[in-house]
């Protein structure tokens, strides 16, 4: 990656560019040439996640398997273009609060916290949204929907333990249907002890006790199919281990999902149980099936918490203020004397003497 980057920079600069500021992402080696390159501009670097080798997603699921002595060296050996980047940098940008605080503290001082957000004016409740699944079943709001979201079906975002909520949640629920939506393959992660995919290690342990014909699998959606399908959903899980908070959980809210979340930290950082959502002890399918059921029951809490969900979006998630925060933060880099932020606070932040007048990604 960064010998790629750094031949695009080099063919800019043959072309005459210079720029202001550049931000790029620190995990991956991409920032490793742009300071050899470009020795006058500023350097921005995003910074999603610092490994840890306990508190954090790793040895969070014993399920899943341990790290030896050699897979713990190699995680701190991952963690070495983050610490290269963070060193050179002008600033750091994290999405959330958790997240920045997974980097070493000496390097707070320069990370900054700003969500990229997302666009709640496109995707927010429409009660007359439709989706249609493969076998021509057709779902709308008068339906009772619980939907399940991840790249890949894999622990990390907790499909083994909904699919061991599932069983009871149909069997609860007679009128329910159960939509997951996601690739077979594992994005992060172990593959199962079996060697194969997690779905189908999870289907054979819960088989025998699902209902296949209200259980409905979807590969990757486009994403106004994903919008469709959360505006018709009931009661939306989002499950994740102590790591990157995904977008979708963030567009859940905006769609005015009711949703049941693992009481996770990067969880913890939007919902708040009862006012947002509701949490759950992520290792505890029973309690998972149970708080799904709840509140799949209770139609006037369904609706607070889906209002509320709603509410916390726009107030802070969408893409408009996101991207004004963003260039805020952004130009501090540019300011010789820019404000002190300590990325903590959604309210009061100083803007920026200088927002850039062109970055380069």
């Amino acid at each position: 990656r960064a010998e790629q980057v750094m031949f695009a920079a080099l063919k800019l600069k043959h072309e005459g560019f210079e720029p202001d500021l550049m931000f790029a992402h620190c995990g991956w080696g991409e920032t490793l040439p742009l300071r050899s390159v470009f020795p006058g501009a500023r350097l921005a670097v995003y910074c999603e996640f610092y490994y840890r080798p306990e508190g954090q997603d790793v040895g969070f699921d014993l399920e899943t398997g341990q790290f030896g002595v050699d897979g713990l060296v190699g995680l701190n050996a991952k963690n070495a273009n983050s610490l290269i980047a963070l060193a050179e940098c002008d600033l750091g940008v994290s999405p959330t609060p958790w997240q920045r605080s997974t980097f070493p503290s000496e390097f707070h001082p320069k990370i900054h916290v700003a969500h990229e957000g997302v666009d709640t004016a496109w995707i927010a409740p429409d009660p007359a949204a439709k989706f249609t699944l493969p076998g021509g079943l057709r779902l709308d709001r008068r339906d009772e929907v619980v939907t399940y979201f991840a790249r890949g079906l894999e622990p990390m975002r907790g499909f083994h333990m909904f699919m061991r909520a599932a069983p009871e949640i149909l069997r609860a629920r007679p009128h329910a249907h159960i939509v997951i939506v996601g690739a077979e393959e594992a994005s992060y992660g172990n593959a199962p002890p079996d060697g194969g995919e997690w779905k189908h290690y999870c289907l054979r342990e819960t088989l025998p006790r699902l209902d296949l014909s209200r259980l409905h699998f979807l590969d990757r959606l486009p994403h106004a199919g994903l919008r469709a399908l959360m505006q018709v959903s009931s009661v939306h899980v989002y499950l994740t281990y102590p790591f990157v908070l995904s977008w979708s959980c963030i567009e859940a809210l905006s769609a005015g999902c009711a949703i049941v979340a693992s009481d996770t930290p990067p969880v913890r950082d939007v919902i708040e149980h009862d006012e947002n959502g509701a949490l759950t002890p992520f290792h505890d399918p029973n309690a998972l099936a149970a708080a799904v059921c709840d509140l799949l029951g209770d139609a006037p809490r369904r609706a607070r918490l889906s209002q509320r969900a709603r509410e916390t979006a726009v107030a802070n998630f969408d893409i408009s203020a996101c991207v004004n925060r963003m260039l805020d933060v952004l130009g501090i880099a540019l300011a010789d004397d820019g404000p002190v932020d300590d990325g903590l606070t959604r309210a009061e932040r100083p803007a920026a003497s200088h927002r850039p007048a062109v970055v380069g990604a």
